[in-house]
């Protein structure tokens, strides 16, 4: 398969979808549904993206929509829980008090990303500190993705020297981890650690293998490259391409899976965990896993059809056996988004080009350097 030309960065799409609180959730067609509010779990992923972005376009372009994002976790956020709410009405109304697992998981991970990588002192400082006030709450985590979000938080964190209690945390983390896959036969056909696979599948060997590099245990690594291993092989069709399962009705085990509704995560999660595993071992298999699940975007694909709007930035909600969904919202485009810079990174590092203005849009040509 050959590599697939990288998009330049491209905010129109994500410009369009941010309210005055953060992103909306959802879209209909390309124009955001604001009756269904915000999120934490997008809010944090937009963050995320931000920071991203802004290794290439300037912490300027990016600095007023991270702040944004940074106000909105931070309101989200309950001292006397350790814990964010999730949902928000569009009028900033919060619509629970007791969020999901993993919306917590994710504010963790986009926090922990803060304290690494934001050039902006204050930000970082702010980070970490709602960081560790969440990390009590961290540590009630009992679902496998945000156990494992909150570690890839506070791996970064780490990285940022954030201290405290942060590794502690992330040591009682990996252990949940260990322990879940205990059980589990890494040798056989289902080295999985629940009845069916659903969702966002590679970030727990991406989890796993992060954690076997910070604790230097190699059982612990092992046993992440093999899990990722197992996805690669049982998510590649015949030709070679990227074939995530499907969420109608996804693939418990000896059941059939679900070819589709193909969701954007599922690749950027293999892309996320490829980054990992080729930061770990420096084994350029792991290179070409991430190029071959960015080519599902663009149409090397169960369907044919090309997921990502590349000329906006956004990315259609998923992917069906003729047609692309036709909403494009803040997941999708998020994950794309993600995509690109990761993919970006995992190639030549980029150049910094002049930003320019074009339509009102920041946008951003990159070369590779000679």
């Amino acid at each position: 398969m050959i590599d697939r030309p990288l998009s330049p960065v491209r905010r129109e799409h994500l410009e369009a979808l941010t309210g005055p609180l953060g992103i909306w959730q959802h879209a209909a067609g390309r124009v955001p549904d604001q009756s269904f509010g915000y999120c934490t779990d997008d809010v944090a992923r937009a963050l995320a993206v931000d920071l991203l972005q802004g290794r290439t376009l300037g912490w300027e372009a990016v600095r007023t929509s991270t702040w944004r994002s940074m106000g909105f976790l931070r309101a989200a956020f309950r001292a006397d829980t350790a814990g964010f709410r999730n949902f928000r009405d569009a009028d900033g109304t919060w619509l629970d008090e007791v969020a999901s697992d993993d919306s917590q998981g994710r504010a963790l991970l986009a926090l922990g990303t803060a304290v690494r990588d934001a050039p902006d002192d204050v930000m970082r400082r702010e980070a970490g500190s709602l960081l560790a006030a969440a990390l009590p709450g961290a540590r009630r985590l009992t679902a496998l993705r945000a156990v494992a979000s909150a570690l890839l938080g506070c791996d970064a964190a780490l990285h940022g020297g954030l201290g405290g209690d942060t590794a502690a945390t992330f040591a009682h983390l990996a252990g949940r981890l260990r322990l879940a896959f205990a059980g589990a036969d890494l040798d056989g056909e289902w080295p999985w650690p629940e009845p069916v696979l659903t969702y966002e599948n590679a970030l727990l060997p991406r989890a796993m293998i992060v954690a076997g590099v910070r604790l230097a245990d190699p059982s612990l690594l092992d046993a992440g490259l093999r899990v990722l291993d197992w996805l690669t092989r049982v998510q590649a069709s015949p030709e070679g391409w990227f074939s995530p399962i499907g969420n109608e009705g996804w693939w418990p085990r000896g059941g059939t899976r679900a070819r589709f509704d193909q969701q954007p995560i599922e690749a950027t999660a293999m892309i996320l965990a490829a980054h990992a595993a080729l930061e770990a071992t420096g084994d350029g298999r792991h290179r070409r896993l991430a190029e071959i699940a960015y080519a599902w975007f663009l149409g090397s694909n169960d369907a044919g059809l090309v997921v990502a709007d590349v000329p906006t930035g956004g990315c259609h909600d998923g992917l069906a056996a003729d047609e692309v969904n036709g909403n494009m919202g803040a997941e999708s485009t998020l994950m794309w988004l993600t995509a690109v810079e990761l993919l970006r990174e995992m190639r030549v590092p980029p150049v910094r080009a002049e930003v320019r203005r074009a339509g009102g849009v920041t946008q951003q040509l990159v070369g590779a350097r000679p």
